[in-house]
């Protein structure tokens, strides 16, 4: 009785939430989820000798190809960014976002690092999510036009773009004895598991925004490092990385689960 009081206390917290920021919240959902493009193709732009000689030097394929790898990165990256936000080409941006995450797994050997692999797969589930959405506001042009139930392929995407999110608090487990640890997992496993299933969505996926935003503030802050450090580069990184799936977290909050959920079944019993 105390659990489903609490339960219907949180939801109703998260309700009023998004009563309050719903005007908002897809376009600041929008802007958390490409910071992590936005920030790598800045960078590229600001070390372009130092990106062109890693990938000459590791590849040995040349000054032409390395600096042409640097060139698609930077304008792939920018260029999907402004799509992205000014709400043009979506569909076109995401597929050239998930090219990039694909040249850049193979380039810098992320595939064969499975925390770093999982993170980029999170934020192939960000930009599934992203593409399910621009489905929606497609179909909204027709509004009135009487439809037999939501399009499949946007239903499944906003599957695998859930699925694929929680990669990232995969990569969070710590696997220590002591009391704190074991009960974050705890919490966070279950957390991560209604996302993926479609239970109670938007309030998981709302308490796992909060719960990463703690987190990603906490232990990446690479402001507090100086700039010449290489630590201050990879907390950087994983900074933006987190911000990202934050976003794509806050479009399911915003989108809802879907078809393919539970949330969405049990409107059916």
């Amino acid at each position: 009785m105390v659990q489903n009081s609490l339960m219907s206390a949180a939801e109703d917290v998260a309700d009023q939430f998004l009563r309050v920021t719903k005007q908002y919240l897809p376009h600041v959902a929008r802007l958390c989820l490409i910071s992590t493009f936005l920030e790598d193709g800045i960078r590229m732009w600001f070390q372009w000798s130092e990106q062109k000689e890693y990938i000459e030097s590791s590849w040995g394929c040349g000054f032409f190809l390395a600096s042409l790898f640097v060139l698609i990165n930077l304008l792939g990256q920018l260029s999907g960014c402004i799509l992205i936000l000014s709400r043009n080409f979506v569909q076109y941006a995401c597929f050239g976002l998930f090219g990039i995450i694909g040249l850049q797994t193979i380039a810098y050997s992320i595939l064969w690092d499975p925390k770093f692999l999982m993170r980029n797969l999170a934020l192939g589930g960000g930009l599934l999510l992203l593409l399910a959405e621009s489905r929606s506001e497609g179909r909204s042009m027709f509004a009135g036009v009487p439809t037999v139930r939501e399009s499949s392929p946007k239903q499944y995407m906003q599957l695998g773009g859930r699925v694929l999110l929680v990669l990232m608090f995969m990569t969070l487990l710590h696997f220590d004895a002591n009391f704190l640890s074991i009960l974050q997992n705890l919490v966070g496993t279950a957390l991560i598991i209604l996302v993926a299933i479609g239970f109670k969505t938007k309030l998981a996926a709302l308490t796992l925004v909060v719960w990463l935003f703690i987190i990603n503030v906490s232990f990446n802050a690479f402001w507090t490092i100086p700039t010449y450090k290489p630590m201050h580069d990879f907390l950087k990184y994983d900074f933006f990385q987190t911000t990202s799936v934050i976003g794509g977290l806050l479009l399911v909050v915003a989108l809802g689960p879907g078809g393919v959920s539970m949330d969405e079944k049990k409107k059916e019993w």
